[in-house]
């Protein structure tokens, strides 16, 4: 995920471009049904003053933002990011990078609808997200010190303080690898949480995690023609507005 700081964690960076080429022709068997890829991307401070005219133009259509992690990081930049988004006429949600070793899951959730991770059914805001994966700060405690119970606790703590406070389930951002490795594949959240998958060194988003037959949203790349990471929406232009009104998604 687009981030303030270069994760620890590494990730194969071979075939990213090969993978982004395929991606946008949309190959694989859970590729969207649209004729066209309906491309967007994500971004956070690291990218700062970012063009969205020119962004719309080279192709974004939707946005996440990042708007906060922990209960301690509020990212300086999000009002623009955020507002700057709306105005070149994408839809755009806002994102929370967790933090499980630091807080609970409710205040977490908590600290993020009151700092940009809010909802309304404008039709132009995506429900709030759920960035969760490898501790970019330990590569020793890749899970956070959590074992599967209590990440799943913490996660559902999260979505459920989520749901109270704006109505809507969050997007889950992961891999498949760090759901299996730390929530044990848990399929808890897979009838009623989009995914959002990331996997970057291949031409499709390759088997999902925890009970989930169907991606919402897939992160193919951090480089590309987009500021940020490269992202997906898995469905045509009026499933995307549907999402954003409030719908339930397909596979959530």
């Amino acid at each position: 995920m687009a981030r303030d700081y270069t994760p620890s964690h590494s990730r194969r960076r071979a075939g990213i471009l090969a993978a982004a080429t395929a991606a946008l022709a949309l190959v694989g068997t859970q590729a969207a049904s649209a004729a066209d890829p309906i491309r967007g991307h994500d971004v956070s401070s690291h990218q700062k003053h970012v063009d969205w005219p020119a962004a719309r133009s080279d192709g974004a259509r939707f946005a996440y933002v990042k708007a906060t992690e922990s209960t301690t990081y509020r990212n300086p930049y999000f009002a623009r990011q955020y507002d700057g988004a709306r105005r070149a006429g994408l839809i755009r949600g806002a994102y929370h990078f967790a933090r499980p070793d630091k807080s609970s899951g409710a205040e977490q959730a908590a600290y993020f609808v009151r700092h940009g991770g809010d909802w309304r059914a404008d039709g132009w805001t995506l429900p709030p997200a759920l960035d969760i994966e490898y501790n970019p700060h330990s590569k020793k405690h890749p899970c956070y010190r959590l074992g599967w119970k209590r990440m799943v606790a913490w996660i559902r703590s999260f979505s459920d303080e989520i749901e109270r406070e704006t109505g809507r389930r969050p997007v889950i951002y992961t891999t498949a690898h760090w759901w299996n490795t730390c929530t044990g594949g848990s399929r808890a959240f897979a009838s009623n949480h989009p995914l959002w998958i990331a996997r970057y060194d291949t031409s499709h988003p390759g088997a999902l995690p925890g009970g989930w037959t169907y991606w919402t949203f897939w992160q193919y790349g951090d480089k590309g023609g987009l500021p940020g990471d490269q992202d997906l929406f898995n469905g045509p232009p009026s499933r995307l507005r549907a999402l954003a009104r409030g719908d339930r998604p397909r596979g959530a």
